[in-house]
């Protein structure tokens, strides 16, 4: 008999007759003559409950083994159920307990703290939380590749190993073979395995960059990794990264697409998550699913940087972080300008060149860059971009001015060289994304192995 997920049982419209389901207990309720099992595999939030009868064989020895956590294999018949909560019910023919559970077992009440959730992460998918939040994670990877796959974007793996630093701040993880003194000793870089210094990459923009240059659209997805010892909730290590780049392209298309991405995104996961998203918005951010339609449904508001730093000193507000031109923007001044400013999704445009990387593209007043940070309510910014520089000079001047050696980049300025062309484009912090989606605050609650300063463990 072929298994059948929970997920399909439950969203039958017509009897299944007989079934075969495995799972893990969720509750046991017993009465004198028969027991109630909530079974749940995974596949959906809901559990199906399989009514045990005492008169089936092997009833009494299984039952001290179906303790919440122990896994089993149940066969029979789908019936209408008689309580509340769910269409269906299993009426058990014959039940296997595959793996037991003590009462040990950490999981036993329904509602535990993510705190205490992050120190058995091994076991917090079984919660529901965690089910619900990976099974949306898992749905917008999806529908990532399906957007931009279905403009005719093609898909490009980067490397996770690289010599260039794309952002310029130097915080990046080493890769070395060298050992103890060896590591520092003159000579060190030419004896390591690659003969040069290498780092685990901050982005597959660069590299994504020559691919766009033949292909015109192209897409990364892929892990990327930063050395900045940050223990915020919007800061870990390892993170994974969208990137888009897009030959003939100039910063306004680089903002409508950035835009139609963040709203086919939360369509999609309304359309398909809808049972996580519900439970999301009742036991971890109630308003989630009024904002998300908020954002999918309104056009984004498009500020520059220069009025969005006015609107600010407008504001009478007193933000811990002063607000001044040709500074970066704080989280507080992002979600200011996205939750009470525009009231929805804003996105902010033409930065100060002495706060962006070299490649971005000059502007003619000689004091921006045509770069653009995608803002939303609750989590400020979620994506940056920008166009790219294409004109040798510009870039090779940029360069300089940030202390880059040209034969590091050769390979990137021969861009420029051999039929350079306008393009443009950005990244998505994909855990960012899924915070948005799910309402949860800590990155390190949407990543299934946060790792942050002082934490790599399992």
């Amino acid at each position: 008999m072929q298994r059948k997920r929970i997920k399909e049982v439950l969203a039958a419209e017509e009897p299944l007759g007989e079934v075969r389901v495995q799972g893990w207990v969720r509750t046991r309720r017993d009465s004198k003559t028969f027991s109630f099992l909530e079974i749940n595999d995974g596949s959906s939030l809901g559990s199906l409950q399989a009514v045990y009868d005492a008169s089936r064989p092997g009833y009494p020895e299984h039952l001290p083994l179906l303790q919440t956590g122990a896994s089993v294999e149940i066969t029979g018949t789908v019936v209408r159920s008689q309580g509340k909560g769910q269409s269906w019910e299993l009426q058990v023919q014959t039940l296997q307990v595959l793996g037991s559970a003590p009462e040990t077992y950490p999981l036993q009440k329904k509602r535990h703290t993510r705190e205490f959730l992050r120190e058995i992460a091994h076991l917090r998918p079984r919660s529901n939380l965690f089910g619900a939040v990976f099974r949306i994670r898992s749905r917008l990877s999806y529908a990532i590749h399906q957007f931009f796959q279905e403009r005719g974007f093609v898909h490009v793996h980067t490397p996770i190993i690289t010599a260039s630093d794309c952002e310029g701040a130097g915080e990046m993880f080493r890769v070395t073979t060298l050992e103890g003194n060896a590591f520092s000793a003159p000579g060190a870089e030419t004896r390591d395995f690659f003969g040069k210094r290498a780092f685990l990459t901050v982005s597959g923009q660069l590299e994504g960059e020559t691919f766009a240059c033949a292909f015109s659209n192209i897409y990364t997805f892929g892990p990327t990794f930063r050395a900045e010892n940050s223990n915020t909730a919007r800061h870990a290590a390892e993170f994974w990264m969208i990137e888009p780049e897009m030959a003939f392209c100039d910063l306004i298309g680089d903002m409508e697409v950035a835009e139609s991405l963040i709203q086919y995104l939360i369509r999609d996961a309304m359309d398909h998550s809808s049972e996580d998203l519900a439970f999301c918005d009742e036991f971890v951010d109630r308003g989630l699913l009024e904002r998300l339609r908020l954002i999918a449904g309104q056009p984004f508001a498009r500020i520059s940087y220069t009025d969005a730093i006015e609107i600010l000193l407008r504001s009478g507000r007193s933000f811990e972080y002063p607000v001044v031109w040709g500074h970066h923007l704080q989280t507080e001044h992002e979600r200011f300008l996205s939750e009470e400013h525009a009231k929805g999704p804003v996105t902010i445009f033409d930065y100060p060149a002495s706060i962006k990387p070299f490649y971005m593209r000059q502007n003619e007043d000689g004091r921006t860059v045509a770069a653009m940070d995608l803002l939303v309510p609750g989590i400020g910014e979620i994506i940056g971009g920008s166009q790219r520089e294409e004109r040798l000079d510009r870039l090779t001047g940029a360069m300089s001015a940030q202390g880059l050696s040209e034969s590091d980049y050769w390979w990137y300025l021969d861009l420029r060289r051999y039929g350079t062309v306008p393009h443009a484009g950005f990244g998505l912090g994909f855990e960012r994304l899924v915070m948005l989606v799910t309402g949860v605050e800590n990155i390190r609650d949407v990543i299934p192995f946060p790792r942050t300063p002082r934490n790599a463990d399992f």
